[in-house]
């Protein structure tokens, strides 16, 4: 049970590496704070935990509202008397593949992403830097260490994330470790629409070495490495999830 003991919040838990992640931590020993806007999505995540004999709650919030976030601190705290461990999953994708998206897709990428990743990682940080060893891990990307992505709002985001990550490892050392995973193309909802075209998805596959997709329990692998004790030694990383897309 390599999280026995902790206590994690998990944004972006209604679906996809958010819903997957938390299921993780839950099956490894957490009681998990479940945060979402979709409010069927999180709760139905929290009872499957539940379900599992684990410990969770369901939290409705919108991670880009300083209140929100902190509200699902303090509803953590109430519940679980501790926070040990946050899992910034929540995030958009570009609406359509384009090349200068306008300012309104550009505010609604970059608030989600970055600012939905600093805002909870602020409202947790007297709770994590309390805990005596805290972790964070922020969902970045390919496109936050290299171009390719369909649009400059996405690879600007997640860029930021990915430096936003060494920044606040640095800053909030050494009570708190903060990581970053760098995922490639994954098998969740997101990206349904995405892999329903077959020629993209051919030529897409011919950038990965590994030859296929991945899934997302293969980046919750890693989340679970980053935010548990065995990485006690590591901040500041950017880990990329990629089937060697990066390694080109």
């Amino acid at each position: 049970m390599r999280m026995q003991g902790k206590v994690a919040i998990v944004t972006g838990a209604g679906s996809g590496i958010g819903r997957v992640t938390a299921l993780r931590l839950a099956a490894e020993g957490a009681a998990v704070a479940c945060v979402d806007r979709a409010v069927d999505g999180m709760t139905a995540t929290g009872k499957a935990i539940e379900t599992a004999g684990g410990r969770a709650l369901a939290i409705a919030a919108d991670v880009t509202t300083a209140r929100d976030c902190e509200r699902m601190v303090e509803e953590t705290l109430a519940r679980f008397g501790a926070l040990t461990t946050l899992v910034n999953s929540a995030g958009v994708r570009p609406a359509a593949r384009d090349i200068a998206p306008g300012p309104d897709e550009w505010r609604r990428v970059i608030d989600a992403n970055v600012t939905g990743t600093y805002l909870p990682s602020r409202a947790a940080l007297a709770a994590l830097r309390a805990s005596g060893n805290g972790a964070i891990t922020n969902l970045a990307s390919i496109f936050g260490l290299v171009g390719g992505s369909m649009a400059p709002s996405y690879a600007a985001s997640k860029g930021a994330v990915a430096n936003l990550t060494r920044q606040l490892a640095l800053n909030w050392a050494p009570e708190v470790r903060v990581n970053c995973v760098c995922p490639g193309v994954i098998e969740t909802p997101m990206t349904t629409e995405l892999r329903k075209d077959a020629a993209w998805v051919e030529q897409t596959l011919s950038r990965y070495p590994l030859g296929r997709f991945g899934q997302p329990e293969e980046v919750a692998a890693a989340i679970l490495f980053l935010s548990s004790d065995e990485a006690a030694y590591v901040t500041g990383v950017a880990l990329p999830v990629d089937g060697g897309y990066t390694a080109i």
